[in-house]
Parts: structure tokens; sequence; C-alpha cells
């Protein structure tokens, strides 16, 4: 059974700028992909990396260029940066999210209050949006070739490009919304339909008669979503988890319990998946070695019987071609706690801070890396 190479991206806010630095060390360690995966900032991330990708582009470079495009280069005076009870890195946040909340990003989202044209624009208790995406998708359209991200098909000789699966959530049903490139060309609304965060006031998008909000609403790690469509091969994970699992400290103000509690909503969860899988896998497997000891030569089995078990062949292979992929190994990549322990952090989109993550995501990627080759040198020599 084939074996595919899937990285999983996160949503997160200006935190997806360590994504980019992390991608840039795998490309650099030559690690390419089979299928990508997002939710949020990682939908657009991994939409971005699939098209260059898939035009034989250099990719990180591409990567880079958008986030240093995102960013924002303002100077704050020494005086203000050097107040005695806040460090310079929790002052800069603080700054230029409140910066980012106010005036918006220029080349992503647009403050509801600086369009006097929109709709109920003097009835803000009638505002179901704070930010229109109009700018954000005149950015991705400088940054992706949505040929490159057209539905996948073999007649047309692209059987070697990478696929593309993104989340969104529909509003009403509260189910989730996947678009894959296996089975559908994916656009601009397609990307912008994922990363409509409400808690941050970003637009919905309607799409194909449809209300969908961002994809991290229901799950920030969309792993599972990826072995529910490409069932039948066997997956090797890298995922990506821009929210800390660990902090010693207890928080001790309210702002502190919201940004734990935060982390711990949208950090990785995907463990639990991977048991029940490999549950799933045992089980798959004693039922192919029950078939092929009943079905041997040797077996002495009644044909009566034979025919009764053979009514179950249906249901087995149901299950295998729903279940039958397995998780060969998952490589996690994840962005530590550091002092900063501010709740919109992830919306600090300075270029101090974007160049900042991106060059923390690609000496974690390289850890990571290092560490994995070293188990596989130890069970090499293990197994000789």
């Amino acid at each position: 059974m084939n074996i595919e190479t899937v990285l999983v991206l996160q949503g997160g806010g200006s935190l997806g700028a360590y994504e980019c630095g992390v991608y840039k060390c795998l490309y650099k360690n030559g690690i390419e992909f089979d299928v990508l995966a997002g939710s949020s900032i990682g939908a657009i991330n991994t939409s971005i990396i699939t098209a260059a990708q898939n035009a034989g582009k250099e990719v990180p470079s591409i990567l880079e260029d958008f986030w240093l495009s995102l960013s924002e280069n303002l100077i704050y005076t020494e005086h203000v940066l050097s107040l005695p009870t806040v460090s310079s890195d929790k002052m800069r946040a603080m700054l230029f999210s409140a910066y980012s909340m106010f005036y918006g990003i220029p080349k992503a989202f647009l403050p509801k209050w600086f369009t006097p044209g929109s709709p109920n624009y003097f009835l803000p208790h009638l505002w179901n949006y704070l930010y229109d995406t109009t700018p954000l998708k005149k950015t991705l359209r400088h940054y992706i070739d949505f040929e490159m991200l057209k539905k996948m098909d073999t007649d047309r000789n692209d059987s070697g490009h990478s696929r593309l699966i993104i989340t969104s959530t529909d509003i009403q049903k509260g189910e989730p919304v996947i678009f894959d490139t296996a089975h559908m060309s994916i656009d601009v609304d397609s990307i912008i339909a994922c990363a409509g965060y409400p808690f941050y006031g970003i637009r919905w998008t309607e799409k194909d008669g449809r209300y969908l909000w961002d994809g991290s609403l229901l799950t920030n790690t969309p792993m599972m979503e990826v072995m529910r469509a490409s069932p039948m091969k066997n997956k090797k994970f890298y995922i990506v988890d821009v929210f800390p699992r660990q902090q010693k400290e207890i928080p001790n103000s309210m702002i502190g319990v919201l940004h734990r509690a935060r982390d711990i909503i949208f950090m990785d969860k995907t463990d639990k998946n991977v048991e029940m899988l490999k549950v799933n896998e045992r089980y798959l497997n004693l039922l192919k070695n029950i078939y092929s000891i009943i079905y041997s030569e040797d077996a002495q089995i009644d044909q009566k019987t034979k025919d009764k078990l053979r009514e179950l062949d249906h249901e087995y292979h149901s299950l295998a071609q729903k279940h039958g992929a397995a998780i060969t190994d998952v490589i996690r990549i994840g962005k530590k706690e550091d002092k900063l322990h501010y709740l919109f952090e992830d919306a600090d989109f300075s270029t101090y801070r974007i160049k900042k993550l991106i060059e923390e995501g690609e000496k974690d990627a390289e850890r990571a890396i290092s560490r994995q080759n070293d188990e596989d040198n130890e069970d090499e020599s293990t197994s000789v």
C-alpha cells in the first residue's frame, strides 16, 4: 500500500508565520507532500504552498514574501517600548495588535468603520462583522495561481500534483464543509471561507448557497478530515501546532486565564484519534488474517459455513475501504510557550514579530527533524 506524506497546518492568525518558518525548514530538508490540509490561516498557508509546489516554483520564498507583505513596519519610541513593568516584546505585541484591531491589516482585513458606504454603517448594533476580507482576496490572487488548484484530473496529466484539503464551517448546520482538489476546484472564495473567524469579527463567506465560517470552530487540526478523504492509503503526518501544549506557570489574571484556555481549545488533540485509528487497523488486520485462514486450502470448514461467511464480505470490504488506511508516523512540530503570555499576540502583524515567528518555526522544525532522524537510526540499529 502506498504511503502519503501529509502536512497539516492549524489556524492561529499571525502565528501562521511560525508555520511559514516550519515549511522553509521542511523544504530545505527535501521533504515533499502528497497532501496538504489546513484550517483558517493554515488553509491560506497550505493553499499558497500547494499552488506554488504544483507550478514547480520556489515555494518558501513565495510563502515568506506573502507573510512579509502582510506585516506592518511601524516605529514606536524607545521610551514607549521600555516601560519598567512590561517587556519590550510584550509591549510591542500589545501595541501592534491594538493597531491591527483598529486599523486592520491593509492587505488582509478592512475595518467596517473605514467603509462609510457599507450596509448599516450608522447602526453598529446591526453589524454582523467588523472586518471585510476583500483586501485579502486581492492579496491571495497575487500569490496563488488558481489554475494549480483546479480539480485533479489524471487525464490532464496532473497526477503528480499535490492534493489540497481545507476546512470551513456551515453556520446554519454546524457541520464541516470540506474543499478538496480531488473532487473540486478551489477558488479564492473557498480559501476565504475557511478563514472567517467570528470571535475576531471577520466576515463570513456566502458560497454555493451556504454561509461559511472558519474551519477551526470544529477542528483546528484537520487530520481526521484527511483520513476520511483518503481512506485507502497509509499516511505519514507532519503536524504543526502553533498553540503551546504545556505552560508551567498558572495564570495570575483573567487575561492569563483566557490566554491559556485559548491555547488548550485550539492546540493539537489528535493523539486520541491516532490511538483509535491504530485500534481500527488492528481489528482490520485481524479480520484479514481470519479470512485468509478460513479460505485456505487446509481449512476444514463445510461449504454451508463458507457461504455464510461470504455474506460478510461486503461489510468487510466496506470497512476496509472506509477505514483501511494506517498512520505510519506522526511528526509533531510545536510552538513552545514564551514569555509573551498576551491574549492577542495572534493579532500582532508587526514586521518584527512576523520575522521572529518565521525564525522560531525554522529552528523548532530543525530540532524535530533531527530528533526524528535519531529515532529512525536507533530503530534501524535495534532491528539489525
